[in-house]
């Protein structure tokens, strides 16, 4: 992940002041801050833009510091220092949100200004109204929203087991009892007692939302990216169908092996699967259930990655070297020689710090770090190289204006990482000496392979999608309190095709049991990630002259595909997401095919072992 050194909390959430750039062309996104009525000018606008990015620039510094020192020494007082940070911050991003609302609609704006401005106005994620107390109370009721799901417990065998233990559970577990009662407490236990707090939280951002210009607070989240909020909707509807055949199939053989599994009482050859026995709480990523559908055979590719580093008597610094050696085949500048120095690669042994892999830029220049506690294994080795995208990314947008020191989209950051990640490909493992040619896996054990990737990516897609679907039917008010609880079984079973393994009261509230819905963390943007990453990664591809399987791809060493990234890279949030992926991939549209490319011989596999079978929901 990305540490944005903006990672303000507006009213007490861990939400990004400053998420993505945003146009506001149409009336549901502009509804109100009538600029005559307030008598602002042009040059108050711009008055005002150039203070702020000044203010913010100044105290993204300071935040970063502070944010660096307790991540990486977590002690009473740094708790205190980061909580008295994030409060000036929270009183920055309301106060600029308001102001920016102001000059919204001020004649003569430059399509900059006017990006700048939305930015400033539109990056809060749960917007307080002005009126007295109401800030208050919806900071109240997100942080108790945020601590019921932190201190929430389901049981297991009849006994309490809290949240990350449930997680490793519901991924190892094999008994349907078992994961049935662990799914139905967890989402009885930490959903249900959320509902009467989120549904007056709604009320009260909506009453936000319309003070800053906007319909509601689902029109001010899409207002993010650079198009009418309904056409953003529609756009994400589009790239879902594009991608759709391919889950299906996913879909199909998955539910075959597991209805092989555990019989027809269990689990149907037809039909929706019961969400619980995808080895994952939320059913969004179906990895952890391989060994149960993995064709025989698939497991051995020839080699392990973990056991090569080893071999090379690889350590943490080694791995961060060769992600950067990465980069510097493709041209781009090394590292800093304070990034070595700076950042955290392992565990201290002498304090308790945040071990979750992140990037950081802490002085929004030449100041970018890595906090890991690596270990020598495979998964730690792609995520540097994923962490390192992010690195890379924040120093070639350095020139920019604080206000366009981002993404392209709140998508483009993850998605620069997912495309390091995919790159690790034995092809790239021969180059760096790791993997000796012969041991380059033959084409049968790309069916494994990818079967194993698609368990996670492409099962991942529709629930990327359908978790706003239901918060912007929720802030819009077409899905009423009452039935909060109907449209996202619904939404689950229209999009996921899954089912909840046993029937839900009236009064449950399902969504609640998903942390980014209590923590109202927006989440289009895994979806868009999950899409850009494979676009991203056949850009580079074909600008490498490849030939062969996609997913075989590696463009190591390619300088003219390091100067078409550059080109995207630098660019930040200073231009519209359509001009920044066109400046890496020719085209400004996002499409999903190059998914269904990487995937291809999957599908093909796929519908070879559905042939006959009842497929779809």
């Amino acid at each position: 992940m990305k540490k944005s050194l903006l990672a303000i909390s507006a009213i007490a959430l861990s939400s990004a002041l400053l998420a993505a750039p945003s146009m506001a062309y149409n009336d549901e996104q502009s509804t109100g801050a009538d600029s005559s009525e307030s008598e602002v000018s042009l040059a108050d606008a711009q008055a005002f833009l150039a203070a702020a990015e000044k203010e913010l620039f100044d105290f993204s510094i300071d935040a970063g510091r502070v944010y660096w020192v307790n991540a990486t020494y977590i002690t009473e007082d740094t708790d205190a220092m980061a909580a008295a940070i994030g409060a000036k911050g929270t009183e920055m991003s309301v106060r600029f949100a308001l102001e920016a609302a102001k000059y919204a609609n001020v004649p003569g704006l430059s399509l900059t200004e006017k990006r700048k401005l939305d930015k400033l106005r539109g990056g809060i994620v749960l917007p307080a109204p002005t009126r007295e107390g109401a800030a208050t109370e919806l900071n109240t009721i997100a942080t108790r929203l945020n601590s019921q799901y932190g201190k929430g417990k389901g049981t297991l065998d009849g006994k309490p087991i809290n949240g990350s233990d449930i997680e490793a559970a519901m991924g190892t577990v094999r008994d349907p009892a078992k994961l049935a009662e662990m799914w139905t407490s967890w989402h009885n236990q930490v959903g249900a007692p959320m509902k009467s707090d989120y549904v007056r939280m709604v009320d009260i951002a909506n009453q936000g939302a319309s003070e800053l210009g906007f319909a509601n607070v689902g029109a001010m989240w899409r207002s993010q990216y650079d198009m009418p909020a309904d056409d953003f909707a529609k756009l994400t509807e589009t790239l879902w169908q594009q991608v759709k055949p391919l889950y299906d199939e996913l879909h199909c053989y998955a539910r075959s092996e597991l209805n092989e599994e555990y019989g027809d009482e269990v689990q149907p050859d037809s039909g929706p699967i019961r969400a619980d026995l995808l080895g994952n709480m939320w059913a969004q990523e179906w990895g952890n259930i391989y060994d149960i559908v993995a064709p025989e055979g698939a497991g051995d590719i020839g080699y392990d990655v973990t056991e090569l580093l080893k071999a090379k008597d690889y350590d943490a610094i080694k791995m961060v070297k060769a992600g950067e050696g990465f980069f510097s085949s493709l041209g781009f500048e090394p590292l800093p020689e304070t990034f070595y120095q700076r950042s955290q690669f392992v565990k201290p042994a002498d304090r308790e710090v945040v071990c979750h892999a992140s990037a950081w830029d802490l002085d929004n220049k030449d100041d970018i770090r890595i906090k890991m506690c690596i270990k020598v294994n495979g998964d730690d080795f792609t995520t540097v190289h994923h962490e390192l995208g992010h690195n890379y990314y924040q120093r070639a947008y350095q020139a920019q204006d604080f206000l366009h020191l981002d993404g392209a989209n709140d998508g483009f950051h993850e998605a620069i990482g997912d495309m390091l990640a995919l790159s690790i490909t034995p092809e790239y493992l021969v180059q760096i000496g790791l993997l000796e040619a012969d041991q380059v896996p033959s084409a049968d054990k790309d069916t494994g392979l990818l079967l194993r990737q698609a368990m996670d990516k492409v099962a991942f897609l529709p629930f990327g999608l359908l978790v706003d679907r239901w918060r912007w039917g929720v802030f819009d008010g077409t899905i009423k309190p009452e039935g909060y609880n109907q449209a996202w079984t619904a939404l689950r079973l229209q999009y996921q095709g899954i089912t909840p393994p046993v029937d839900r009261p009236a009064d449950a509230f399902d969504p609640g049991a998903k942390y980014h819905i209590p923590g109202n963390t927006p989440y289009t943007r895994y979806f868009l990630a999950r899409i850009l990453q494979f676009q991203f990664y056949k850009a580079a591809c074909d600008a490498a002259g490849w030939e062969g399987p996609l997913h075989r791809c590696s463009f190591y060493g390619n300088k003219e595909v390091g100067a078409k990234l550059n080109a995207m890279l630098e660019l930040g949030a200073s231009k519209p997401w359509p001009d920044a992926l066109e400046a890496f991939t020719g085209t400004r549209e996002m499409n999903g095919t190059a998914m269904v490319e990487y995937f291809a011989p999957l599908q093909s596999w796929l519908k070879e072992q559905n042939k006959g079978k009842q497929c779809g929901w």
